[in-house]
Protein backbone atom coordinates (compact mmCIF):
# COMPACT_ATOMS: atom_id res chain seq x y z
CA UNK A 1 0.00 0.00 0.00
CA UNK A 2 1.49 3.29 -1.14
CA UNK A 3 0.08 6.19 0.85
CA UNK A 4 1.35 9.72 1.07
CA UNK A 5 1.60 11.10 4.60
CA UNK A 6 -0.56 14.12 5.38
CA UNK A 7 1.10 17.50 4.99
CA UNK A 8 1.65 19.16 8.36
CA UNK A 9 2.65 22.82 8.09
CA UNK A 10 5.24 24.42 10.32
CA UNK A 11 3.68 25.65 13.54
CA UNK A 12 4.67 29.29 13.63
CA UNK A 13 2.10 31.56 15.21
CA UNK A 14 2.30 34.99 13.57
CA UNK A 15 3.35 38.00 15.62
CA UNK A 16 0.27 40.00 14.58
CA UNK A 17 -3.33 39.22 13.63
CA UNK A 18 -4.08 38.68 9.95
CA UNK A 19 -3.37 36.28 7.10
CA UNK A 20 0.29 35.43 6.50
CA UNK A 21 2.04 33.49 3.72
CA UNK A 22 4.68 31.05 5.00
CA UNK A 23 7.90 29.82 3.42
CA UNK A 24 6.45 26.32 2.96
CA UNK A 25 3.52 27.49 0.80
CA UNK A 26 1.13 27.33 3.71
CA UNK A 27 -0.91 30.11 5.28
CA UNK A 28 -1.06 31.16 8.92
CA UNK A 29 -4.16 32.94 10.13
CA UNK A 30 -4.11 34.69 13.48
CA UNK A 31 -7.11 36.22 15.22
CA UNK A 32 -7.57 37.76 18.64
CA UNK A 33 -11.08 37.61 20.09
CA UNK A 34 -11.36 40.69 22.27
CA UNK A 35 -13.34 40.83 25.47
CA UNK A 36 -15.82 43.19 23.76
CA UNK A 37 -16.69 40.73 20.96
CA UNK A 38 -19.86 38.69 21.10
CA UNK A 39 -20.00 35.06 20.04
CA UNK A 40 -21.65 36.04 16.74
CA UNK A 41 -19.07 38.77 16.04
CA UNK A 42 -16.18 36.40 16.73
CA UNK A 43 -17.73 33.65 14.61
CA UNK A 44 -18.30 36.02 11.67
CA UNK A 45 -14.78 37.47 11.98
CA UNK A 46 -13.20 34.01 12.03
CA UNK A 47 -15.28 32.94 9.03
CA UNK A 48 -14.43 36.00 6.95
CA UNK A 49 -10.70 35.88 7.72
CA UNK A 50 -10.76 32.20 6.68
CA UNK A 51 -12.58 33.18 3.48
CA UNK A 52 -10.02 35.95 2.85
CA UNK A 53 -7.17 33.45 3.23
CA UNK A 54 -8.78 31.10 0.67
CA UNK A 55 -9.31 33.97 -1.79
CA UNK A 56 -5.75 35.29 -1.45
CA UNK A 57 -4.04 31.87 -1.34
CA UNK A 58 -6.40 29.40 -3.03
CA UNK A 59 -6.24 25.87 -1.62
CA UNK A 60 -3.02 26.42 0.33
CA UNK A 61 -2.80 24.50 3.63
CA UNK A 62 -4.13 26.75 6.40
CA UNK A 63 -3.23 26.94 10.10
CA UNK A 64 -5.53 29.11 12.22
CA UNK A 65 -4.39 30.51 15.60
CA UNK A 66 -6.90 32.05 17.99
CA UNK A 67 -6.35 33.92 21.24
CA UNK A 68 -9.33 34.88 23.40
CA UNK A 69 -9.08 37.84 25.77
CA UNK A 70 -11.44 37.80 28.75
CA UNK A 71 -14.67 35.81 28.42
CA UNK A 72 -13.84 33.91 31.61
CA UNK A 73 -15.77 33.45 34.84
CA UNK A 74 -14.51 34.13 38.38
CA UNK A 75 -12.66 30.79 38.37
CA UNK A 76 -10.77 31.88 35.20
CA UNK A 77 -12.58 29.21 33.18
CA UNK A 78 -14.06 30.16 29.81
CA UNK A 79 -17.71 31.23 29.90
CA UNK A 80 -20.13 28.68 28.43
CA UNK A 81 -20.42 30.63 25.14
CA UNK A 82 -16.66 30.54 24.65
CA UNK A 83 -16.41 26.85 25.40
CA UNK A 84 -19.13 26.34 22.78
CA UNK A 85 -17.22 28.62 20.37
CA UNK A 86 -14.05 26.53 20.69
CA UNK A 87 -15.76 23.15 20.66
CA UNK A 88 -19.09 22.88 18.85
CA UNK A 89 -18.84 25.91 16.57
CA UNK A 90 -15.19 25.58 15.64
CA UNK A 91 -15.16 21.83 15.05
CA UNK A 92 -18.43 21.73 13.10
CA UNK A 93 -18.02 24.92 11.09
CA UNK A 94 -14.39 25.98 10.56
CA UNK A 95 -12.16 22.99 11.27
CA UNK A 96 -13.01 21.14 8.02
CA UNK A 97 -11.56 24.09 6.06
CA UNK A 98 -8.24 24.03 7.92
CA UNK A 99 -5.17 21.82 7.95
CA UNK A 100 -4.48 22.67 11.58
CA UNK A 101 -5.55 25.08 14.30
CA UNK A 102 -4.61 26.22 17.76
CA UNK A 103 -7.31 27.31 20.23
CA UNK A 104 -6.79 28.23 23.90
CA UNK A 105 -9.04 25.36 25.00
CA UNK A 106 -7.54 22.64 22.78
CA UNK A 107 -3.98 23.67 21.99
CA UNK A 108 -2.56 22.78 18.56
CA UNK A 109 -4.49 20.15 16.57
CA UNK A 110 -4.09 18.74 13.06
CA UNK A 111 -7.17 17.96 11.00
CA UNK A 112 -7.10 14.18 10.36
CA UNK A 113 -9.00 14.73 7.09
CA UNK A 114 -7.87 16.67 4.04
CA UNK A 115 -8.59 20.38 4.26
CA UNK A 116 -11.72 21.37 2.33
CA UNK A 117 -11.52 24.46 0.15
CA UNK A 118 -15.14 25.00 -0.91
CA UNK A 119 -15.87 27.61 1.76
CA UNK A 120 -19.49 28.84 1.63
CA UNK A 121 -20.19 32.43 0.63
CA UNK A 122 -21.56 33.39 4.04
CA UNK A 123 -22.09 32.20 7.58
CA UNK A 124 -25.56 32.31 9.17
CA UNK A 125 -25.81 32.03 12.94
CA UNK A 126 -29.14 31.34 14.61
CA UNK A 127 -29.41 32.98 17.99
Amino acid sequence: MNSTPAFIPEYNKPDAPGVWMNFDNSVSIYMIVTSEMSFAEAAQSAFYILKDAQERFPDWPRSFYVDIEGHRNVDHVFDDDWIEFQQEFWFSTLAPFLTSFDLPLTGPLVNPESQKNNIPDSLHINS
